[in-house]
């Protein structure tokens, strides 16, 4: 006997239906998974055999052959045991076939002993689902643990089990399975960083400039000797960034739950990544990939921000590959197995000495390095990749002075008002076209939404000759500009604006 059920799988961080085909025949005793799939796939038929069995329900002598339609798209993963059970058990007349198993769509990890177990992805599948209409009046059955990440959708029925027993239970219509627990309230409020501004003492420029990058989301290296205060207030951006919108946190959320990061007391993220990784990370850990392609740093940071401290400690191709997803706004991995894209629209603030000592340029302690060492620190950053970071700001040694200055700095909550406000301008200026903030501005909307006064004109011209800056400097100078001329509430840039904006490429000044 043949019997089809509904799943799904997954391919970069999109849900992709599947139809799970199982057939039952005479012949010598054989259990064939075929589709593609891979080892942990592939092994699925041993966990199905023993939770069938030990969830109290016959598992006959045959010949099982399990198609994973369809059959030219790589499988893996073990989200396909519970419909290759469900399958199994109504190919074998132990689940009667009908509307109810035709309008399910099982996803799920069985265990030894039939319980269910949860698996990484739930949401983005949940997602994908909606947004096929087919599918929208469909039931989803998934593990219980599952269950609150996937009804973050809201227009999928949702019903989770904790066994292969209750879930046969249902659908033989003997007991129903509760709908989906909401997301508890305590769960979906906002949290901020302890982190705050108010604690940092000094280094005006280096908080101005963090205002900037946050209002506009633009790009923002810190450059300055050891001790200097440069991770200390880039661990603070969060504080200051705004909330992420109800569209945003889902694909936030989407992206952790189909790395694995998400947990069962916290199914859901209300705030912007802040991703920290170490210098010594791979290629593939930092823009992702692997044998089948999953998502790195650069896309675990979408919507949010990624830091790299000391920069130069990275290595030259980690740092070239930043390129692209700094450019595009999202990165593309090729493997033998797939091809996929994945958005990576993050905010990038880095941190570097001025040289491997950090005493360059110091007038009170002596460098050690030779103008060698000191080249080769500097080279890992190219002139393409700096091109690419919009503010680049000295945070010079702090003096024992300003220590002693007991009134505090301006609150993180403060400077959030501030940029939450000149988000939320750009976000009117830009509503009918494919733009949020400024750093996504493209250079064809300038004239309309960038009007620059004449003297900023000449001062641009000016610093273009004199710094012999490139286009991609010129674009971002502007763009720079267009957020600090929102954060004075300006509608034209003037020459202040361009000023300080090309007072924020302070390398591009030195070289």
């Amino acid at each position: 006997m043949l019997a089809k059920v509904h799943s799904c799988t997954i391919l970069g961080i999109k849900g992709i239906p599947l139809e799970i085909e199982v057939d039952i025949a005479d012949g010598l005793p054989a259990f064939d998974i075929i589709g593609l799939p891979d080892a942990s796939v592939r092994e699925a038929k041993e966990r199905v055999r023993a939770a069938v069995r030990n969830s109290g329900f016959a598992f006959p002598y045959s010949r099982v052959t399990v198609n994973l339609a369809p059959a030219d798209l790589k499988k893996e993963g073990s989200a396909f045991d519970l419909a290759i059970a469900v399958g199994f058990l109504a190919a074998t007349g132990q689940i009667s076939k009908g509307d109810k198993l035709d309008n399910a769509i099982f996803i799920g990890e069985l265990s030894l002993d039939g319980n269910l177990r949860s698996i990484n992805g739930t949401l983005a599948m949940a997602l994908s689902l909606s947004k096929l209409g087919l599918y929208n009046e469909k039931t989803l059955y998934l593990p219980e643990m599952n269950s609150t990440e996937a009804a973050l959708v809201n227009n999928l029925k949702v019903k989770g089990a904790n066994s292969l027993t209750q879930l046969v239970s249902c659908l033989r219509g003997n007991e129903d399975l509760p709908a989906a627990r909401p997301l508890p309230e305590h769960l979906k409020e906002e949290r901020h960083t302890e982190l705050d501004f108010k604690e940092v003492k000094g280094q005006e420029t280096a908080k101005r400039a963090l205002e900037i990058s946050a209002a506009g989301s633009h790009n923002l290296l810190f450059y300055g000797p050891p001790g200097s205060g440069k991770t200390m207030l880039s661990r603070r951006i969060p504080s200051i960034l705004p909330a992420p919108g109800s569209d945003e946190v889902l694909e936030i959320t989407r992206i952790h739950s189909v790395a694995g990061l998400l947990t069962p007391n916290k199914p859901l993220l209300t705030s912007r990544p802040f991703r920290s990784p170490h210098h010594s990370a791979s290629i593939a850990g930092i823009i992702g990939g692997g044998k089948t392609p999953k998502p790195g740093e650069v896309t675990l940071a979408h919507l949010g921000v990624l830091f790299f401290d000391e920069m130069p400690e990275y290595s030259r191709e980690i740092l070239e590959a930043l390129r692209q997803p700094l450019e595009d706004k999202e990165v593309t991995v090729t493997r033998s197995a797939a091809t996929v894209t994945y958005p990576a629209d993050f905010m990038f603030i880095g941190s570097m000495n001025p040289c491997p000592c950090g005493n360059y340029g110091d007038p009170h302690l002596e460098c050690r390095c030779s103008p060698s060492q000191i080249s080769r620190y500097r080279s890992k950053l190219s002139g393409p990749l700096m091109d690419r970071i919009d503010l680049q700001v000295e945070v010079p040694a702090i003096k024992y002075e300003q220590l002693e200055h007991k009134t505090p700095g301006e609150s993180s909550s403060v400077i959030r008002k501030r940029v939450e406000t000149a988000r939320l301008k750009q976000r009117e200026r830009y509503k009918t076209i494919n733009a949020v903030t400024n750093n996504q501005l493209l250079p064809k909307y300038f004239d309309q939404y960038c009007p620059l006064t004449k003297e900023a004109h000449q001062l641009l011209h000016q610093s273009f000759k004199v710094l012999n800056l490139s286009m991609r400097a010129h674009d971002r100078i502007i763009k720079v500009a267009r957020t600090i001329a929102d954060l004075d509430k300006s509608q034209v840039i003037d020459a202040v604006h361009i000023a300080e904006a090309v007072q924020y490429r302070s390398l591009d000044r030195l070289q």
